[in-house]
Formats: C-alpha cells, structure tokens, sequence
C-alpha cells in the first residue's frame, strides 16, 4: 500500500487534524487558480477555479485535466486542493475546482445548495468539462464529493466512459448513515461536528434571509449535529423526506456494482468519520472498482515525511492510478 503513517504522528485523529492544519504541503509552488463563474441549469451559479499545468507538454486542451470534487465546506483552498493542484502541475496536468453551491465565498441565488448525492449537480459539471476539453479527463472526489461522485458514476454506468477516463473517491463516506452516526458521538462530535456546523449554519441562516420560510430558524438554531441539520435543511431542501431518506437513497455503497467506468475508492482504516466495518468490500463492487485501504491516514490526511511533514503522499498515489490508466491505454493502441 502506499502509506506508512509517521511515527511522531500515530492515530486517525492527528493524522486529520495535523493535515488540515498544520502539515506543510511542499508546493512548488502555490497554486494561481483562474475563476470562472458558469450558469446552472437553473440559472444559478457555480463558481470554477482552474491551475494550468506547470509546463506545455501538450497542446491547450489536450492535457489530461483533473477534475476535484471537494468535501463538506471546502473549496479550492483547502489542503487536499492545493495539494492536488501542485502534483498535477508538476505532471503537466491541468485542474480545476468546481465549488459545490455556498462554497465558493458567495451565496448562491437558488435555495437549493448541496448534498452528498448529488450526482445531478456532478452530471453537468462533468459534461460542461467535457464538451471543452479534447484531452483525458480525471475526475476526484473527496469525502461527500467522493460519494457524489461515486453515485453519479453509478447512475451514468457505460455512459459514464464518454465523459471521464477514470474517477477515484477519497475517504468518501460511501455508507451515510453509519458515517453520519459516527461524526455525531463522542470526540467526533465535539470537534468535527462543532466545527461543521460553525460554518453551515451560518450559510443556512443567510439562505433563509434571501428565501424566507424555506425552512424553521429556530430547529436550525437547536440542531446540535450533522442528523440534526440534515433533518432541518438538507433533506427538505433537496427533496428527501428526512435524514433517514437522505442518508439512505444518497449512499452509493449500495449502487458500487453498477459502476463500469474505471474506479478508484481510497478510505483509510482509521478515519475517525467512517467506521471500517461500513466500507465496502470485493463483493460489493464491480470489476472495475479498486479498493484501497490502508490501515492508516485518517480523514483526508495522510500526512508523510520526517517532521513537519506535508500531504503530497495521497494525491501522488491517485494520479498515480490515473496514470498507469493512461500509460495501459496507451500500450493497448499499439
């Protein structure tokens, strides 16, 4: 497997906290992200942030681009983003950042925002991508972005392959509800769970000042975790029932043996959000999904190197995935 975790950092608690705080991430350099904004079928927006490649081994529009999905209240800022924007860079790949509804810096115009299945939203951004894009084309998720990914790779099945190469999840929590359960007790709830809803409620309240009534601001202002906030806006505003309904019809655990296009879903072992025993294994998936799982890295961590480390080890391996794709393609046309 790729990762050993290192010794001055055991435990899936540090080896999250630590990545998404304090590890260096040793860019060459950091990345210059382009934005644009583009019209939603809806008429709302989501905003993309694209890096070019660090050298112009292939004409524009030809390089393979990687496309990342980032996870609940992230953006092309986070670690893991800038992280994947540099190992691209330096592969000569292009990346861009679709920001997810709410989590570009501005609030969206529709009521909608996002969920963990929202393969819809991926849908469209993934053809958008698509339709200006000649060269191969990568598609990464992280955490909720990994399971949306996963469950619009399901529902795509052999139609997939014509707008994406390849697609990997990265420490997605492909079973919702034992996730959910997870980040809301103990440790997980002190700490995650507090500082999620730091950030989302806020949002919630901002979105029911632009559409007043859509939904309770005093079951907003009580919810104390994810099931909670979930109940009172997520699943209302998506179309679900209630959190039962969400968690349940969202998974894409269920759906992993419809998948036919090449995929890659890495979940460490010790991810204090996912249990192990709800990850999936060989006989939930089909033939062309590969299962990664390392006994250690925590929650999109994976932090490597002698102290004070830095989070390059996890993208490397997935574009490494990637690449070996390319290369047996490559070989295959001969």
């Amino acid at each position: 497997m790729f990762y050993d975790a290192p010794w001055w950092l055991p435990g899936g608690n540090l080896q999250t906290i630590y990545a998404a705080l304090r590890s260096q991430r040793y860019l060459a350099e950091a990345p210059s992200f382009r934005r644009e904004r583009w019209t939603a079928p809806d008429d709302d927006f989501v905003d993309v942030d694209f890096a070019r490649p660090a050298t112009a081994g292939a004409a524009a529009g030809q390089e393979p681009l990687l496309v990342l999905f980032h996870g609940l209240e992230g953006s092309s800022a986070s670690h893991y983003a800038e992280a994947f924007a540099d190992v691209a860079r330096e592969r000569g790949w292009a990346c861009a950042v679709p920001h997810f509804r709410g989590c570009s810096g501005e609030l969206n115009r529709a009521p909608r925002a996002y969920h963990s299945g929202d393969f819809e939203e991926i849908d469209w951004i993934l053809r958008h991508f698509r339709a200006g894009h000649a060269g191969p084309l990568f598609a990464v998720g992280i955490s909720l972005g990994g399971n949306a990914l996963l469950r619009w790779a399901a529902e795509m099945e052999t139609s997939a392959g014509r707008v994406v190469n390849a697609v990997a999840s990265v420490c997605s929590p492909l079973d919702l509800a034992a996730s959910g359960h997870a980040i809301g007790r103990g440790f997980n709830r002190l700490v995650y769970t507090r500082m999620f809803l730091n950030s989302m409620v806020p949002k919630a309240l901002k979105k029911l000042e632009q559409h007043p009534g859509l939904f309770s601001a005093d079951a907003l202002l009580a919810a104390r975790d994810l099931y909670a906030f979930d109940n009172v806006v997520t699943a209302p505003l998506h179309g679900f029932k209630n959190t039962e309904d969400y968690w349940t019809r969202a998974s894409a655990k269920p759906h992993l043996r419809r998948i036919v296009v090449p995929t890659l879903a890495l979940n460490a072992l010790n991810d204090p959000f996912i249990p192990a025993g709800s990850l999936p294994q060989a006989g939930d998936v089909s033939a062309a999904v590969t299962l990664w799982q390392p006994r250690e890295g925590g929650h999109v961590g994976f932090p490597s190197a002698p102290f004070p480390g830095h989070v390059r080890a996890m993208p490397e391996a997935v574009c490494g995935f990637f690449s070996a794709l390319l290369g047996a393609t490559a070989s295959g046309a001969k």
